[in-house]
């Protein structure tokens, strides 16, 4: 029997950008279109109701941007300070770390003999790397990368922003509220059967998590915006 080398997809290989991007996308539909229903209650002018949305797709972009960089910067910051310190202990105490790895191995179903050979060529191969992937838990495909994430969240809260955002321009002022629901309803459910086909995971409850947070979203920000225009 014949067997050909192939490397397997795996879903958690698209954790960075998935997470960045699903939640830049949702944030940012949500965000502006909740915003702009607030404000679409109070009966204002259209240019007004395009400026809104337009202000709140620039700001949370950036904002979005500049909190994902840095969060992911501070993950970054702690894996390098991981991999200096181990990259010292190999240089230090080479025979501990060999039997660190060793134990590793050992915990994980291979006799004594076998854990040893394996720990001894990886070590031999690439001692830190070997250390990263399988002491810390440190790999090339779920190490952190900041400008990724950051780029990801930025257009992916652009691409969602700009639903309810092109839905103004296109509806009159007495069709624009129900324009808004429907469509950010209808847009968050396609988040949540897009993010879970990307991950592997049952569309059926990533679709309601998705729209029944936008609807209170909605409904709290369109009362907020008819109460205050009825005070005035």
């Amino acid at each position: 029997m014949n067997y050909t080398s192939h490397t397997e997809p795996h879903f958690s290989g698209r954790n960075n950008w998935l997470r960045a991007g699903i939640l830049g996308a949702n944030d940012g539909l949500i965000s502006t279109a909740s915003l702009m229903m607030g404000i679409a209650a109070t009966n204002p002018h259209t240019s007004t109701l395009l400026l809104t949305g337009t202000a709140a797709l620039i700001g949370g972009a950036i904002s979005m941007a500049a909190g994902e960089y840095v969060s992911v910067s501070g993950q970054s910051d702690t894996e390098k300070a991981d991999l200096h310190k181990e990259h010292n202990e190999l240089k230090n105490h080479p025979e501990r770390e060999l039997q660190e790895l060793i134990e590793i191995y050992r915990r994980r179903g291979l006799n004594q003999q076998l854990a040893q050979q394996v720990a001894q060529a990886l070590t031999r191969h690439n001692a830190l790397e070997a250390h990263a992937r399988d002491e810390i838990g440190i790999t090339e495909t779920m190490q952190a990368k900041p400008f990724q994430a950051a780029a990801a969240s930025a257009t992916a809260f652009c691409i969602g922003a700009i639903l309810p955002l092109a839905i103004s321009i296109i509806s009159s002022p007495s069709t624009v509220i129900p324009a808004l629901a429907i469509s950010t309803v209808t847009g968050l459910a396609l988040l949540g059967y897009s993010a879970a086909k990307l991950g592997g995971a049952p569309t059926i409850p990533a679709i309601i998590r998705t729209t029944l947070w936008g609807i209170f979203a909605l409904t709290c920000t369109g009362l907020i915006g008819y109460f205050f225009d009825t005070a005035n």
